[in-house]
C-alpha cells in the first residue's frame, strides 16, 4: 500500500511548490491573464455592439432602399402615364389634322368640279349658240317654203345637238 499513500515529505514539498506556484502566478501571471481576458471580453462586447449597429444600419439601408425603389416605381409609372397621354394627344392631333386635310382636299375637289362644270356649261352654251346660228344660216340659205321641211331640218339638228351633248358628257 505504499504505492497509494504518499509520504509526509512528499506532501510537504508538493504543498510548498504549489503555494510557491500560486504566489508566482499571482504576482507575475495573474494580472496579465486577467488583463488579456478583460481585453478579450471588451473586444467581444465591442464586436457585438458593432455587429448590432451594423445590423441596424443594414435594416435602415434596406428600408431606405425599399423607399427608393418605391419612389422609382412611382416615377416610372408617372413617366409612362405622361408618355401615354402624349401618345394619345399626338394621335388625336394627327387624326384631326388628317380630317382637316381631307376636308380641304374635298373642298378643293368640289371647287375644281364646279369650275369644270361651269366651263363645260359655258362651252356647251357656246356650241349651242354656234349650232343655233348654223341652223338659222342653213334655214335662211335653203329658204324653204314648206313648213314640214323646216321641222325635219330642226329635228335633225336637235338630234345632232343631243348626240354632241352625250359625247361631251
Amino acid at each position: 500500500m505504499d504505492f497509494v499513500t504518499p509520504g509526509i515529505g512528499l506532501i510537504f514539498w508538493m504543498c510548498l511548490v504549489f503555494s510557491l506556484l500560486i504566489v508566482l502566478l499571482k504576482k507575475f501571471a495573474w494580472k496579465p491573464i486577467l488583463t488579456a481576458l478583460n481585453e478579450r471580453e471588451n473586444s467581444i462586447t465591442e464586436a457585438l455592439k458593432s455587429a448590432e449597429h451594423a445590423r441596424e444600419q443594414m435594416a435602415k439601408l434596406n428600408s431606405d432602399n425599399e423607399a427608393m425603389h418605391k419612389q422609382a416605381r412611382e416615377e416610372r409609372d408617372q413617366i409612362l402615364k405622361e408618355a401615354k397621354e402624349m401618345k394619345d394627344n399626338i394621335i388625336s392631333e394627327a387624326k384631326k389634322a388628317a380630317e382637316d386635310e381631307g376636308k380641304r382636299i374635298i373642298l378643293r375637289a368640289t371647287e375644281e368640279i364646279n369650275k369644270q362644270k361651269a366651263n363645260a356649261i359655258s362651252e356647251l352654251k357656246g356650241q349651242v349658240a354656234s349650232l343655233s346660228v348654223s341652223i338659222a344660216e342653213k334655214l335662211i340659205n335653203n329658204q324653204l317654203s314648206n313648213n314640214t321641211e323646216q321641222q325635219s331640218i330642226i329635228a335633225s339638228q336637235v338630234n345632232n345637238l343631243n348626240s354632241n351633248q352625250q359625247a361631251i358628257a
